[in-house]
């Protein structure tokens, strides 16, 4: 049979992007407005243009629903079970991203009713198979962090060990051990020992770090 003339398949992209709060690991969600899954929550994304790869379909309908723009977005996979979608047969790509939230302001805004970032252990019922891809972009996440430096994504320019540690914790969902963690930034050697320090309450100042550029 002609490929061509066999049933049309349709193609999205999700966003799984995450952020740490308040120590706590949250994901952005968006409320839908419209059917399928009306009221429910899901990840940001949608239908990709004609005109537009994958990267720049993520990335506007990102935009358009939370107002979240300009993030580095990592590809983490494919999702195509033949009934995730009830409108037909679809086949969405999901990104991973890591942002820091204070850097964006949320603002729902075409087929969105609400953009909300929730915490990743209380999360509501999801539309489509978005439990699946926000798991798979967990376990993703999960492993940059021990693995490369991609912390810097969300870390201001200076920071105390102290507050990477946090993040780290948050991200991994258990506490770790502070000689082992200082241990692992010195031999990992992506850090940079600054002059300046900070008060951290009534203990004596902290040193403050940055990640190299390089």
């Amino acid at each position: 049979m002609d490929p061509l003339k066999r049933e049309k398949y349709f193609a999205t992209t999700d966003a799984v992007v995450f952020t740490v709060l308040s120590g706590e690991l949250k994901i952005l969600l968006i409320k839908r407005k419209y059917p399928p899954f009306q009221g429910k929550f899901a990840l940001p994304g949608g239908f990709v243009l004609p005109n537009e790869n994958l990267e720049e379909g993520v990335a506007r309908e990102l935009e358009e629903e939370t107002s979240v723009k300009n993030i580095f977005l990592e590809q983490i996979g494919a999702y195509g079970d033949v009934k995730r979608d009830p409108r037909g047969r679809v086949i969405t790509t999901a990104f991973l991203a890591l942002i820091n939230s204070d850097k964006v302001k949320l603002h729902a805004s075409t087929d969105a009713e609400l953009a909300k970032w929730h915490d990743i252990n209380d999360l509501p019922e999801l539309a489509f198979d978005h439990d699946k891809i926000i798991a798979d972009g967990l376990k993703k996440l999960r492993h940059d962090i021990e693995n490369t430096a991609v912390a810097f994504q969300i870390m201001p320019e200076k920071f105390t060990l102290t507050d990477l540690q946090t993040t780290y914790e948050a991200i991994l969902g258990e506490k770790l051990d502070k000689r082992n963690f200082r241990k692992k930034m010195r031999e990992d050697k992506v850090l940079k020992e600054l002059s300046e320090t900070r008060m951290l309450g009534a203990h004596r100042p902290a040193r403050l770090f940055s990640f190299k550029k390089k």
